[in-house]
């Protein structure tokens, strides 16, 4: 059945109670379900309990007039959906249907109302909800393709991480409510060690599979709410830990490593160790105004260069350094 063939669930609002009983009549020999209020107030009452496809709605009424009760109803409506209203009233003048439109009318007619006219009434009000509801649907689709653009635009389709572009707009956030909030804030950049010589050795599919397990690794670490991670570029990876001071930054390195020495990926080429290991920059602060991103990748990037200048398999910050898993007990100070 399409959206015009549908009975229409109707709210008559007048007044007069010869004139509701009359519309009653027709629309339900219409096969259209009425519901009835006698004033504005009971009408609202109606609305918010059984919210009608249609309301036809008397202009004179004691105390609050049609023309209040439409402006009340379009106020209350969201969402995109809307519901119409046809006055209903014994004045024909052009400045009577033009306060009614204003008020947020659909429609006009004057009493007393033939059915023919009230049919083809209906008629015309059947197609403005499907056409309502067709915009809907098209809203909503829209929506959704707006989502999945944006999905796709801020993460790596090979290992479903947040993407350069999504690790920027995360990061960015993540500083300012840590400057907001005067908390510490903590970014680490890991690099896959010697990853070239593994995609030379076992190819280009082989390596991207190991990407996407060192993505689903990091990410199993990162399950806070405010965590990220991020495919940073290449075989590099970047994590957003809001709320993380030195220690949590440490105790999340030493989680990483053992992780990585307990999953046991083969690496083939690499000089260090028969599985695939990882070394991080890690850098912390609490954010103030002179605080950056780029401040803030330049100092865990530098610190990764040291990390991975001094052997690889390690991560090191310019505060501690985090040696190789058998030296984990031992912390160096600042380099």
């Amino acid at each position: 059945m399409s959206r015009t063939d549908q009975p229409l669930t109707i709210l008559v609002v007048d007044d007069d109670t010869a004139v509701r009983a009359q519309l009653a009549g027709m629309l339900d020999g219409f096969g259209h379900r009425v519901i009835e209020a006698h004033n504005a107030e009971r009408a609202l009452e109606q609305l918010r309990r059984h919210p009608p496809d249609l309301v036809l709605l008397d202009v004179v009424m004691p105390g609050l007039d049609g023309y209040w009760l439409a402006s009340e109803i379009r106020a209350s409506e969201s969402g995109g959906r809307w519901t119409p209203i046809v006055f209903l009233s014994g004045r024909d003048h052009d400045e009577d249907l033009v306060r009614g439109i204003e008020a947020g009318g659909d429609d006009y007619l004057v009493k007393p109302v033939s059915a023919q006219v009230l049919a083809a009434k209906l008629r015309a009000m059947h197609r403005l909800l499907a056409m309502q509801e067709r915009l809907l649907d098209l809203s909503a689709q829209l929506r959704l393709s707006n989502q999945q653009l944006r999905h796709l635009s801020e993460h790596d389709t090979l290992t479903g991480l947040l993407n350069r572009r999504g690790f920027d707009e995360r990061f960015n956030a993540a500083i300012a409510l840590a400057r907001r909030n005067r908390t510490p804030l903590t970014l680490i950049l890991c690099d896959i060690d010697y990853f070239k010589p593994y995609n030379d050795s076992v190819g280009h599919a082989a390596g991207d599979r190991c990407l996407g397990e060192v993505g689903r690794l990091m990410a199993q670490m990162c399950r806070r709410p405010g965590d990220e991670v991020a495919r940073y570029g290449g075989e590099e990876f970047a994590l957003i830990l809001p709320e993380t001071p030195k220690s949590g930054a440490m105790t999340l390195a030493r989680a990483m490593q053992r992780v990585f020495e307990a999953a046991g990926l083969p690496h083939p080429a690499s000089p260090i160790a028969p599985h695939v290991t990882i070394s991080g920059g890690i850098t912390t602060c609490v954010p103030d105004d002179a605080t950056t991103m780029e401040g803030m990748l330049t100092r865990a990037d530098g610190a990764l260069y040291v990390a991975k200048s001094k052997g690889r398999k390690r991560f090191f910050s310019f505060e501690m350094q985090l040696d190789t898993v058998e030296q984990l007990a031992g912390v160096a100070g600042a380099a």
